[in-house]
């Protein structure tokens, strides 16, 4: 299968790695395999970031943050790191990422939507180059 696998990683998986595996999953519609993970999960995902998903129509409510594992490293083709630092684990052969964004964290929702924005653009880039148009 040529279906690529994208893992999204920050340290709470609560806010960044969340809305960015949501709106991958969302505009890829089945063509891309997309996780999510954090190097310490929070124990639920910011209320701001459910909110500002749902005006999108993308629902986190049954999300949860999740751990890190060495096998969802190993799994991916692209790992996009979002201010995980060095606990993120690196393999020979992955294509690593790091997007600096403002962390949602402790944020309402007039602050999370920029952050929800830049993070869309983002990600439909990144879906540009790996699913091509003429492919």
């Amino acid at each position: 299968m040529n279906t690529p696998e994208v893992l999204f990683v920050c340290v709470h998986n609560a806010g960044r790695s969340q809305m960015a595996a949501a709106l991958l999953h969302h505009h890829a519609g089945g063509k891309v395999v997309v996780r999510s993970a954090g190097s310490a999960p929070a124990d639920t995902i910011n209320p701001a970031v459910v909110a500002v998903m749902d005006e999108l129509g993308i629902d986190l409510t049954r999300e949860f943050p999740k751990p890190l594992t060495t096998e969802a490293v190993q799994a991916a083709d692209v790992v996009i790191t979002m201010g995980c630092g060095d606990a993120c684990p690196v393999f020979p052969g992955k294509r690593y990422l790091d997007w600096r964004l403002d962390d949602p964290a402790g944020q309402g929702v007039d602050a999370v939507r920029p952050i929800r924005d830049e993070i869309d653009r983002r990600v439909q880039a990144l879906l540009a180059e790996l699913l091509p148009a003429s492919a």
